[in-house]
């Protein structure tokens, strides 16, 4: 069973750009449906995008279309959100989320993933 571990976030001006990283160690990425979801303060965690163990159908959130995009190496085992045109209210802990599964469906939905990542600080200044 795989062990994620973030990295990337940080300060960046609005309409900027940011890549986050989640490096999985401890099993076959491959085997594993990955996702991100994030958490403003005194809000509720949401979800951000979703990308399945194998292809390369995504989905995303409505306030993130178009801006997001999330990616995996199953090689370097590490899951990618790539944001751009970055908003003040896109600030908010990042979290990468994944499951072992044999399909590839995806989900929007946190009962869905059962590893987490401790999470990425992203601010993002006006």
């Amino acid at each position: 069973q795989v062990q994620l571990v973030e990295s990337g976030g940080g300060l960046v001006q609005a309409g900027g750009s940011l890549r986050l990283s989640c490096t999985a160690s401890g099993g076959t990425f491959s085997n594993y449906r990955a996702a991100w979801f994030r958490q403003a303060p005194g809000k509720e965690r949401e979800f951000v995008a979703a990308i399945p163990r194998i292809g390369s159908n995504t989905l995303y959130a409505d306030s993130v279309k178009g801006r997001f995009t999330i990616s995996r190496d199953n090689a370097k085992t590490t899951l990618f959100l790539q944001m751009n045109s970055l908003k003040p209210e896109d600030t908010a802990v990042y979290y990468c989320a994944a499951k072992q599964l044999s399909m590839t469906i995806l989900s929007s939905l946190e009962r869905a993933y059962d590893i987490w990542g401790q999470g990425t600080q992203v601010t993002v200044s006006s």
